[in-house]
């Protein structure tokens, strides 16, 4: 099979990225031609003689929203010429204007737009004009992308569901759970005072961008007021971020612990009890994927996408991101029981070991060649009486 996959990065790092960077590596292992319209691939992928890379270049333009116009103009271009030699194509959301026969959704900007947390609600100057402009027009281009899509992909159910409500069809979606890195990402022990965190307490983690009020550190600090004795370190830029006042107007200075932006993730990982991630918008998040395999009892919302994941089992899913109360009773539900932590710490890395890159690569190369050979099976089937094969007696060849 001919497979073309287009998107901005394929590469470990990025979120999108390593999502089509497994898919890619799953296809060539399996035999497959790969076209890559990227503007960044790994070095591993472009010197495989089983790629043909098409860059599509777009440093240096100003903004992002024109950086992705002009790929999605160049990469539509190259597909209009070449459309015939592909058998498949797999598109990310609203990146170029192609009919694709797969298209991965990480995230539904109709919906973004619809949030209260959306950043043009919080920014009443030229940036958040500008993030609602970016969102609407995304919004637009993406319906008509999905229309065109013979199969839309849905990262999680949640997003699945935002896709129903802008009107794709639930029979054209699958749901396809992104990866999670099970050796990387391990249950163990860390040392605490080596990664700068205090020793003897019973910690927590929150991990996000902590600039914006989407990520939801306010409701998470607020709880921590009513649960005495509980730790919790934050990751994340501090730069711009309103949290580090809070946790002081709150009193919380001695039990909340901002160590910044973090590449150490998985070994800070290793050295906390518990995750709390109640976000008020997500679509399908990465880092709770990682909390799971970590074996890390899990603290979310119905809001966070992937939150179907988290069961009774291995944690604590809030049917609303804002409660407070709700918040502080499921922290001292956990909190005073460690058997219990315990227990759906080993059901956490369960959960997470059926959600593997390698596992959900190779779901998505079987969704390829599902459809190509069911492409194959129309064409043949379809081929008009005169051009339908003709099988002659005793080996004949028609010749005349």
């Amino acid at each position: 099979m001919k497979l073309c996959i287009v998107t901005h990065k394929i590469k470990k790092g990025d979120g999108q990225g390593r999502v089509n960077y497994e898919v890619a590596n799953e296809a060539i292992r399996r035999g497959h031609q790969l076209t890559l319209l990227a503007s960044e691939i790994a070095p591993e992928l472009e010197h495989n003689t089983q790629v043909n890379w098409v860059k599509i270049p777009v440093k240096g333009y100003p903004t992002e929203f024109i950086r992705n116009f002009i790929f999605a103009q160049k990469s539509t271009n190259w597909l209009r010429q070449h459309r015939s030699d592909i058998d498949l194509i797999k598109i990310n959301g609203a990146i170029n204007m192609a009919a694709a026969d797969v298209n991965a959704v990480h995230f539904v900007h109709s919906s973004w737009l619809r949030s209260p947390v959306h950043i043009s609600r919080n920014r009443r100057d030229l940036y958040g004009l500008y993030q609602w402009l970016f969102t609407a027009f995304n919004a637009r281009w993406e319906k008509q992308a999905f229309q065109k899509a013979k199969v839309v992909v849905a990262v999680s159910e949640k997003v699945a569901q935002e896709l129903i409500n802008i009107g794709v069809p639930r029979s054209r979606i699958r749901v396809i759970v992104n990866g999670v890195d099970l050796e990387e990402f391990t249950p163990g022990k860390s040392n605490r005072q080596k990664l700068g965190l205090p020793e003897n307490v019973t910690l927590a983690l929150f991990a996000g961008d902590i600039r914006t009020p989407r990520k939801n550190l306010d409701t998470v600090l607020h709880a921590l007021t009513k649960v005495a004795d509980l730790h919790l370190v934050v990751v994340g830029h501090i730069e711009g971020s309103p949290f580090p006042q809070l946790a002081a107007s709150l009193g919380l200075n001695d039990r909340v612990h901002f160590v910044g932006f973090r590449r150490d993730i998985p070994e800070i990982m290793r050295s906390v009890d518990l995750f709390i991630f109640p976000s008020r918008y997500e679509a399908c998040s990465l880092v709770l994927l990682e909390a799971l395999a970590s074996g890390l009892p899990v603290i979310t919302a119905t809001a966070t996408g992937g939150a179907e994941l988290v069961t009774p089992e291995c944690g604590i899913v809030l049917t609303d991101s804002d409660d407070i109360d709700a918040l502080a009773t499921a922290l001292m539900s956990l909190t005073s029981e460690q058997s219990l932590m315990q227990q759906m710490s080993q059901t956490a890395r369960s959960v997470a070991e059926q959600h593997s890159w390698t596992t959900m690569a190779q779901t998505y190369v079987d969704l390829f060649e599902e459809l190509s050979k069911n492409a194959e099976h129309r064409s043949h089937t379809n081929l008009s009486p005169s051009t339908r094969p003709i099988t002659l007696p005793f080996g004949a060849t028609g010749a005349n």
